[in-house]
């Protein structure tokens, strides 16, 4: 009897002894860091008072996810849009605050559910150029802009590719130069980021935004795949936390406090 106790207490004694370890490997994942595209208000922008910092909508909600979950979510400035979503890919930046859902990109990160907000992607051209357009075929036979490394939904970024001409410029300001030097016939852009845009350039009496939408696409965190701190614990309490926060009026109210505080 003596010695079937101790046997088993030997059984025991690795995962005992086990159990330090793995309070020590979850506690750095108590801080985690995010990025996002930097010219993309009321979502994020770069603080003035403090440019390696981004602030905004998507900056607000993470605060109060973090808080909620007792984690701490530092959201820094890594960059153009590009860069951003290269230094999440690789996992040196653990979290995307804000982010379309593709394939390509499910196959680089893991998408927390739901969307904390839905965002429509619209054709913007000028006042004194305006096409008829009701569906995307409409926009065959012109030239446009959009974003490198952007997407407006899956099944239009498949259309796209196969049926339109577009070229992919860095960022959102010379998308919208090209549409003023008519270098371009329309841009394909967020509408509120589009927004905020044309007001700080001065143009918005000089650019229009063309109905219907081409896509309302939701806005989601996601986790890098190389992140250390993807463990599958942390992502369903963050899914969890998410479906409360959609499940109330907080993110409509952010996406005004920041429309307001961007103006």
């Amino acid at each position: 009897m003596i010695e079937r106790c101790f046997r088993h207490a030997l059984r025991l004694l690795p995962c005992l002894l086990l159990l330090p370890l793995v309070a020590v490997a979850d506690e750095p994942c108590r801080r985690l860091t995010a990025t996002g595209n930097p010219e993309y208000p009321p979502y994020l922008w770069r603080d003035p008072q403090n440019p390696q910092q981004l602030i905004g909508v998507n900056a607000d909600l993470l605060k109060y996810l973090g808080k909620q979950l007792g984690l701490e979510i530092e959201l820094i400035y890594t960059g153009p849009w590009s860069r951003a979503q290269e230094e999440v890919r690789t996992g040196r930046i653990d979290l995307m605050a804000g982010y379309f859902l593709t394939r390509a990109r499910q196959q680089q990160m893991d998408f927390i559910a739901p969307p904390f907000l839905h965002t429509p992607s619209v054709v913007w051209v000028r006042q004194d150029s305006a096409f008829a357009y009701q569906q995307w075929a409409d926009l065959k036979g012109h030239k446009g802009g959009i974003l490198v490394s952007n997407s407006h939904g899956q099944q239009f970024d498949d259309y796209a590719r196969a049926n339109l001409t577009l070229e992919a410029v860095p960022g959102a300001r010379q998308a919208f130069e090209k549409l003023l030097h008519k270098r371009s016939d329309y841009v394909v852009y967020e509408q509120y980021p589009g927004m905020a845009l044309v007001r700080t350039l001065g143009i918005a009496g000089t650019v229009r935004v063309l109905e219907p939408p081409i896509s309302s696409e939701g806005l989601y965190l996601a986790m890098s795949h190389h992140s250390p701190c993807n463990q599958p614990r942390l992502r369903e309490a963050l899914a969890r936390e998410m479906e409360k926060i959609v499940a109330g009026a907080l993110p409509e109210q952010l996406l005004q406090q920041n429309l307001e505080r961007w103006q």
